[in-house]
């Protein structure tokens, strides 16, 4: 199945760094990717995030997309493999320890070192995110300090779901962009 000339023109556009081809991908791609993690993992906000950062990584990758595949192919498995990867990343970070035939999770409580080790990064991190324009910011701490979806989003800040997803993909690059130079 060969793929539109529309598309393939926005595919080229965003390889020069287009933003309105960016948009335009995002828009008519998202409820593939959305609907595949959807049914993946069975959690509206799990599979957003996934979404969202599946096109990050797609867009910051764009240059390597080989034409010769379908454009939603490579896209679902970017985003299958992001989700491979966090559950990986979730199960080092359980510690189990086996008991008798089951297993129980081992609860630690973060120690008073550790809880100011992690004051410390969080105040790291708000400064950083108070570098971002207003706009940025913005929906930064709506989404992952308040954790609202991005429909919640939209309507709190009435604006069209596409560019609240847009708005959070770009604020979370140039947030990376400021915590790699520091």
């Amino acid at each position: 199945m060969a793929q539109s000339k529309i598309i393939r023109n926005q595919i080229n556009l965003a390889k020069e760094k287009n933003q309105n081809a960016f948009s335009f991908l995002l828009n008519t791609f998202w409820d593939d990717v959305y609907n595949f993690q959807l049914k993946r993992i069975k959690n509206e906000s799990t599979a957003e995030d996934i979404t969202i950062e599946s096109f990050t990584k797609a867009f910051e990758k764009i240059n390597t997309y080989n034409d010769k595949y379908i454009f939603k192919t490579w896209l679902i498995t970017i985003s299958k493999n992001l989700h491979i990867d966090q559950i990986r990343k979730n199960k080092n970070n359980l510690s189990l320890i086996e008991t008798n035939d089951f297993k129980e999770f081992k609860e630690s409580s973060p120690s008073p070192e550790d809880d100011l080790i992690n004051e410390q990064k969080l105040w790291s991190l708000k400064n950083k995110i108070s570098q971002l324009k207003p706009s940025y910011k913005k929906v930064i701490e709506l989404k992952y300090f308040n954790e609202l979806t991005y429909k919640e989003i939209s309507s709190k800040l009435n604006q069209p779901i596409n560019n609240v997803k847009v708005r959070v993909m770009r604020a979370k690059r140039i947030l990376a962009e400021i915590i790699e130079k520091s």
